[in-house]
């Protein structure tokens, strides 16, 4: 009887979209309510249309060139600390391949494989591709999850920006008398999207990624909310 692996094939897995999908969220969700804050702050205060929209615009552009370098520092980072254990590694291997040989039988043996298959394992993955493995299933470094800098830096700028566009639209288009009420309306509505579509991106349920979104998002603006408008009372 010939076996079917078409429930494998067809399984659907989400890890893969870690590196861009963090960056995503991060920079969409820190580019709606960094700039909403920012112009609901600037309005709270009694600043003109003008006022709030070189405000926003500007927050804006400052925004985005901090979440990329942000990101491309910080992912910068995480990828020279993967180099640096990868040459480690490598050398550990030049040194001593027997030791390593047998770190990596017992790393198997730990996740429940019979000793003498681990060993037999280790050989054989070795005899393919030594450092890899090492790498893999000591260090936990995949292509999956290897820092890519430049991919989080595009990606957070880009979704920092699109994020922005909402709040940044919203209180400029809306009546002046109404623009905080408007923008923090759109704002929300617009974090309940992100956190929906976060959370499927990442197989989660869409309403607990809209949640706490929305709940900590909201805290931001009425924070600021409140510090425009006490400033603007008192100057």
């Amino acid at each position: 009887m010939a076996v079917s692996i078409s429930s494998h094939v067809l399984e659907s897995h989400k890890s893969h979209r870690t590196p861009w999908l963090r960056a995503a969220v991060l920079g969409a969700n820190d580019g709606i309510v960094s700039i909403a804050g920012l112009v609901i702050g600037v309005a709270a205060a009694g600043s003109s249309r003008s006022a709030v929209a070189t405000a926003g615009i500007a927050g804006v552009v400052a925004g985005a060139m901090s979440m990329a370098a942000g990101e491309y520092i910080s992912v910068s980072s995480q990828r020279d600390a993967e180099q640096a254990d990868v040459l480690v590694e490598a050398e550990a291997l030049r040194q001593n391949p027997r030791g390593e040989l047998r770190e990596l039988a017992k790393i198997y043996e730990d996740r429940g494989v019979e000793p003498g298959v681990a060993r037999i394992v280790a050989e054989q993955l070795m005899a393919h591709d030594e450092l890899g493995a090492h790498m893999r299933d000591e260090l936990g470094i995949t292509e999956i999850a290897t820092a890519r800098p430049f991919q989080a830096a595009w990606t957070s700028v880009a979704a920092f920006t699109a994020g922005a566009i909402f709040p940044l639209l919203a209180i400029i288009a809306a009546p002046f008398s109404a623009r905080i009420l408007v923008c923090a309306a759109v704002s929300l509505l617009a974090l309940v999207g992100l956190g929906a579509l976060g959370a499927y991106l990442g197989g989660a349920k869409w309403q607990r990624g809209a949640l706490r979104v929305v709940a900590w998002s909201s805290l931001a603006m009425a924070l600021t909310f409140a510090i425009g408008r006490l400033v603007g009372t008192q100057i």
